[in-house]
């Protein structure tokens, strides 16, 4: 039988805030991608180096640095692991989300891939105290259950009731009690009027708060949950096929086992961290199905629109087209904007896309006053999905993004004429950044690019055997 008195502090790696975490993650993949694979030795010499120009001068310390290397990227993020020929690895999960730039999808299968007890933290003390003590959860799949089942009665609950009755509850985080419990319990007491708080003698809040607000600010990151002014949690049901596919899990028991290893021996939490550190790094084989649609992180997490409303939510866009979407924005902007300026040279406005190895997507013109009005202007769009907005006030902040051999030969080929637009699909709305006359940044050092691939050209004189398997 549940008993909620029954308290536990299962703690996290303390990341960063909501925006740092956005802000830091296409960097942490830009930095290891660039330098992986690489050996064991030289990987944090090289992380550090490469990293430090993003970094404020006061955060310029190796402590802070390795913080971000082993922690976060890391522990937190799985963007690489080590593996036991010495050498360090770029992770699935940083190659995925250099391929879609959909963050939340990023944060997602971290989500899902959340477990108690784990690698995250020290093997020989807290790991071992974890499987002492029988913890054994999916804590972000419970807390979508309890939710979904709370939206279906029509019930609220805040973030206080969700430390308290799920994410530091022994019981819960012990396999032992049902979601439909921890509700039963949740209303009983709000009818009651009773309001309960963790409670750590000698500890403040922070303390007794932390793992789960970190807990709480990934399951907002994925797009799935959203806070209201009271601290009520609302699930965003523009995710709805995602949630439920969490939920369903959460009396399945976490899919990396950590009994099965011996943990009190050296060799064997040696193993246990290699087989963590790699496991957490692959992503997991339902992250086809995360993908983020515009329409999804729009939802504003007002009341209204979650819990009251009695339509089915709308099927999120496929996002295998996600650059199209960009490009319809930015054509129907162009269409606009052309038109303001003449209405004889809208119809020049052309949507290329679709068109292969033309190196942009969106023919224009210029439309501004003077001699050029009526020069051809490409246009290349490039999106990406996060929570928030960069912060253009920000003097470390930057992006990255990947362009074809096509793209980079028309940037050099049509100079000033040739513009990158950024677009960025946030909770707040959408935004273009707008990159003109890329070649002249590109050649004044305000922007970098990093070769990415080789071509490899071979004839038969680099050819040493030809086999034909036998059927």
């Amino acid at each position: 039988m549940y008993d909620h008195t029954k308290q536990y502090r299962c703690t996290i790696i303390r990341g960063k805030s909501k925006k740092e975490m956005d802000d830091f993650l296409p960097v942490y993949a830009k930095v290891i991608d660039e330098i992986c694979p690489c050996s064991e030795s030289e990987f944090e010499s090289l992380f550090n180096n490469a990293f430090i120009r993003f970094l404020p001068e006061s955060d310029r310390i190796k402590k802070t640095m390795d913080n971000h290397r082993t922690e976060i990227a890391g522990k937190l993020f799985g963007m690489y692991y080590r593996a036991d020929d010495g050498i360090v690895y770029e992770s699935e999960r940083t190659q995925k989300f250099l391929e879609d730039n959909d963050q939340p999808a990023f944060f997602k299968d971290i989500c899902y891939k959340m477990q108690f007890p784990n690698g995250t933290q020290k093997v020989g003390t807290t790991v071992r105290q974890r499987v002492a003590d029988g913890i054994c959860i999916r804590p972000i799949a419970f807390v979508l259950k309890v939710l979904l089942i709370a939206k279906q009665a029509n019930v609220f609950i805040t973030k206080r009731e969700i430390g308290y009755y799920i994410l530091n509850s022994l019981d819960v985080l012990q396999g032992n009690a049902s979601p439909y419990e921890v509700f039963e319990q949740i209303v009983k007491d709000q009818k009651d009027g009773t309001e309960r708080t963790i409670i750590v003698p000698g500890k403040a809040t922070s303390y007794n708060w932390q793992h789960i607000k970190e807990q709480l600010n990934y399951l907002e990151l994925a797009n799935l949950i959203r806070f209201t002014d009271d601290k009520r949690v609302v699930l965003n049901l523009n995710e709805l096929q995602t949630i439920e596919l969490f939920a369903a899990d959460y009396d399945k028991k976490p899919e990396f086992d950590v009994y099965s290893y011996d943990l009190s021996s050296l060799d064997g939490r040696k193993v246990f961290q290699l087989d963590w550190d790699y496991y957490f790094s692959q992503i997991s084989a339902v992250s086809d199905q995360f993908a983020t649609s515009a329409e999804a992180l729009l939802f504003d997490g007002t009341v209204k629109d979650e819990q009251k409303s009695e339509g089915k939510p709308k099927p999120a866009v496929n996002l295998t087209a996600f650059g199209d979407e960009g490009e319809s924005i930015v054509y129907e902007y162009e269409k606009k904007r052309v038109s303001e300026f003449n209405t004889r040279l809208a119809n020049k406005v052309l949507s290329l896309g679709r068109t292969k190895g033309i190196g942009y997507d969106i023919q224009s013109v210029i439309a501004e006053p003077g001699d050029m009005a009526e020069f051809v202007k490409y246009i290349e769009v490039k999106s990406t999905k996060r929570l928030t907005c960069p912060d253009m006030n920000d003097d470390l902040w930057v992006d990255t993004l990947n362009v074809t051999r096509n793209e980079w030969i028309a940037a050099q080929q049509h100079g000033k004429f040739y513009s990158i637009f950024r677009v960025y699909f946030t909770r707040d709305g959408i935004f273009m950044f707008v990159i003109a006359n890329v070649a002249e940044k590109l050649n004044d050092g305000r922007m970098t690019a990093v070769p990415m691939t080789y071509r490899v050209d071979f004839n038969k004189s680099s050819v040493d055997s030809v086999i034909v398997p036998q059927s």
